[in-house]
């Protein structure tokens, strides 16, 4: 299985006093971070430890209190910012496939093509088929998502989501919500993805996925960064009791798991 051409450019992220709170609870604490481009980075931690706020704030589905995001030329935190602009550079795959039930998987994959980046229609289904082709899902174009598996529909977002010819992409637990026999098909994809260096940031509780594929592996817990660096140093030799703590229980096969954020 293969991603359908290599990524052509790439938008590195840097985010600096990051700070988002709903209310009185307070997510993000003061959140920095730099993601090279062409740099994997996984975020894990706890349930509530702001990771999906994190990512949520990069292409401004939330609005943070305070702060910086920069992706590639962008300051996505400025008040004048061109907001479709922004997030026609960013692809985003949810824990939830988000498909349009009513549509097929092909029209899924060419509405935003047409309507955002005014691509005649059958230049948007050539880009839309080539896209499905490589995550093997070319011969379903034609059927509606209540017709495929999770898996098949979370692998149809991704094609989705890269036929917008992103720069950078955002996974949030794109996995959480599979039978585990398809979890492999939708990490297949996003490890070709990382090879063929697309800057990617994931909230992840795949601790195999974070080690073989990550550049950089960021702990958080309690809406700040307590641990990052390599994957092999960060999981295999935690430096911070929390995040010692953290991966012994998710480590521990007698361990059910911990949910996103």
């Amino acid at each position: 299985m293969s991603v359908a051409s290599p990524v052509q450019s790439a938008a590195g992220v840097r985010i600096a006093g990051l700070r988002k709170a709903y209310g009185e609870n307070e997510v993000l604490k003061g959140i920095n971070l730099e993601v090279a481009p062409g740099e994997v980075v996984c975020l894990i931690g706890p349930s509530g430890s702001g990771k999906s706020t994190l990512l949520r704030c990069i292409n401004l589905l939330e609005t943070p209190n305070d702060g910086v995001i920069e992706v590639g030329g962008f300051t996505a935190t400025d008040p004048d910012v061109n907001i479709d602009a922004l997030r026609r550079r960013v692809g985003m795959v949810f824990q939830q496939f988000n498909l349009f039930p009513h549509l097929t998987v092909l029209k899924n994959c060419t509405v935003s093509q047409v309507k955002v980046l005014k691509r005649p229609k059958a230049e948007a289904e050539a880009i839309a088929l080539r896209h499905l082709e490589a995550v093997g899902l070319g011969h379903l174009a034609h059927r509606f998502p209540a017709e495929l598996s999770g898996g098949q529909q979370q692998r149809v977002a991704i094609a989705r989501a890269l036929s917008m010819d992103p720069e950078l992409m955002l996974f949030d637990e794109p996995t959480s919500a599979l039978d585990p026999e398809t979890v492999g098909d939708v990490l297949a994809i996003m490890r070709k993805l990382a090879q063929d260096g697309m800057t990617m940031v994931v909230v992840t509780h795949e601790m195999g996925f974070a080690r073989e594929v990550a550049d950089r592996v960021v702990f958080m817990d309690g809406g700040v960064v307590v641990e990052q660096g390599p994957a092999a140093e960060v999981i295999g030799n935690p430096s911070q009791p929390r995040t010692q703590d953290f991966l012994r229980r998710v480590l521990d096969p007698t361990h059910v798991g911990l949910e996103s954020d």
